[in-house]
């Protein structure tokens, strides 16, 4: 992607979009679903919450805060902010975060709906100088909450993480005032996506066979459930 390339859907993604109201609709639906998986379908462990929460809420005017986290599965974001008392639901609030193009941006219908959802399109491999990096620094650039996964893609190993894109050591180096900086560690979310998909088929096959046989299911620990650790550092 080159810097002249016009930016996807970027009307989608401003505040005043329809009166905001479909950003706030869509910000309330998915923070709902990260509350419900993460505080109620798994048990969760929370460190040292209280400084992003603080952060979130009342760090100064005109200062920026860029997270980074490692990359454990497509439903980190917006699972490691369903933890219990992170205004997850509120739009104002919400991150805005970079997501792969080649993924979340594949047609028209997922683009508008990432747009609404605070997401700013990537083209993986394309540099720091492409069109929506310079959309990245302008939430930078007004105070605003950006999240990136500096690795630039999934990764699973429990290995230290080794390398790291630098676009977002870029946009620290380019933004007018330094963002505070604030690291995200979390582990679980990998197990997570596994049994959520398990659960989604057992319950596509459950709904296929009801009319014929009865259907009961039971969570335990060993099953669906198994505990989602989640540190911050």
């Amino acid at each position: 992607m080159g810097g002249g390339r016009r930016r996807i859907m970027e009307w989608a993604g401003r505040a005043e979009h329809l009166g905001g109201i479909p950003r706030a609709l869509t910000i309330l639906a998915v923070g709902a679903f990260a509350k419900t998986v993460t505080c109620f379908l798994n048990s969760t462990s929370v460190h040292n919450p209280q400084t992003l929460i603080r952060l979130v809420k009342s760090r100064p005017t005109g200062v920026p805060l860029l997270t980074v986290s490692n990359h454990m599965s497509t439903l980190d974001d917006p699972l490691i902010w369903g933890f219990k008392g992170f205004p997850t639901m509120d739009a104002k609030l919400a991150r805005w975060v970079l997501a792969a193009e080649d993924i979340c941006f594949k047609n028209k219908l997922l683009s508008y709906m990432f747009r609404i959802g605070k997401c700013i399109p990537i083209n993986r491999g394309g540099g720091i100088y492409q069109e929506h990096m310079n959309e990245a620094l302008e939430v930078l650039s007004h105070g605003g909450w950006l999240h990136t996964f500096p690795e630039g893609k999934v990764s699973q190993l429990s290995a230290p993480i080794k390398r790291l894109k630098w676009g977002t050591a870029s946009l620290i180096v380019r933004a007018p005032v330094t963002p505070i900086v604030l690291p995200i560690v979390h582990s679980g979310f990998e197990k997570l996506l596994r049994h959520l998909l398990c659960l989604l088929g057992t319950l596509a096959h459950a709904l296929q066979a009801s009319s014929i046989h009865p259907f009961r299911m039971s969570m335990t620990k060993g099953g669906a459930h198994q505990p989602l650790r989640f540190k911050r550092r």
